[in-house]
């Protein structure tokens, strides 16, 4: 998929997570209608300049939603722990950390995205379906994708905070309690790989610093000592690719 169809897909996917937002009173027809020319199908003037500010506000803050609701957090989450397990400190830099996520994130999401594009971007600009329907479809593989990661006790527990009444299955969710759902979800899975991941490396730590007290080197910092130790230990396992690999095997997609 080119650059330029995948960010048209994530704006579509945008604005399939405000579609309640839009939402008319009563059974009136959800959809964005905006006549930049003159007014809107079904109000004032000053409707259609609210619903613009109201789009230009949720495009401000597709980078939270495309960052929360993809991937994206459980693969930082768990670059970070290692980080801080090797006590490399700033090494790898915040920037490069943030780059590989972004491409796995790209990596992992990519069938979801090619799903959006094939079945409801593309049939869209080709004035196959309308705007109701393509919004509705765009939101359908991501739901879905959502929904494999995520654990019924988070689902659940915003369906109580929500007060729905129970669902026959949960694709009637609608996104607003899937997303925050499937966030705590991802944030729970990589402080449980960070803590596996600590495990390897808080031995090391407790294995120099236990030799350096019975040589009675107690001026002598033990991240000194186990620094080497740690990275070498990380370099011999091919860590990295160990690490990745499991990262993208852990996702249902």
């Amino acid at each position: 998929m080119s650059v330029t169809r995948l960010l048209a897909v994530c704006g579509l996917l945008l604005l399939a997570c405000s579609l309640p937002v839009f939402a008319q009173a009563g059974n009136a027809p959800v959809g964005l209608t905006v006549a930049l020319g003159g007014g809107s199908t079904g109000g004032p003037d000053m409707v259609v300049a609210i619903e613009i500010l109201f789009l230009m506000t949720l495009l401000s803050l597709a980078p939270a939603l495309l960052i929360m609701a993809t991937s994206f957090t459980r693969i930082i989450v768990i670059l970070h722990f290692v980080r801080q397990a090797l006590g490399t400190q700033q090494l790898p830099p915040n920037q490069l950390l943030l780059g590989l996520a972004l491409f796995l994130t790209f990596f992992i999401m990519r069938p979801t995205f090619d799903e959006m594009n094939r079945d409801a971007l593309q049939p869209y600009m080709n004035r196959e379906i309308t705007q109701k329907e393509a919004l509705q479809k765009a939101s359908g593989p991501f739901k879905e994708f959502m929904l494999n990661q995520v654990r019924e006790e988070d689902l659940g527990l915003f369906v109580r905070l929500a007060k729905l009444p129970r669902p026959a299955s949960a694709q009637e969710l609608p996104l607003s309690v899937i997303i925050p759902g499937f966030m705590i979800s991802e944030l729970r899975i990589g402080f449980q790989v960070g803590f596996l991941v600590f495990l390897p490396f808080l031995v090391i730590d407790m294995v120099v610093s236990s030799v350096l007290m019975s040589m009675g080197m107690m001026m002598l910092p033990p991240i000194m000592i186990s620094l080497p130790f740690k990275v070498l230990l990380f370099v011999l396992v091919d860590g990295w690719n160990l690490l990745v690999g499991s990262i993208v095997a852990g996702f249902k997609v």
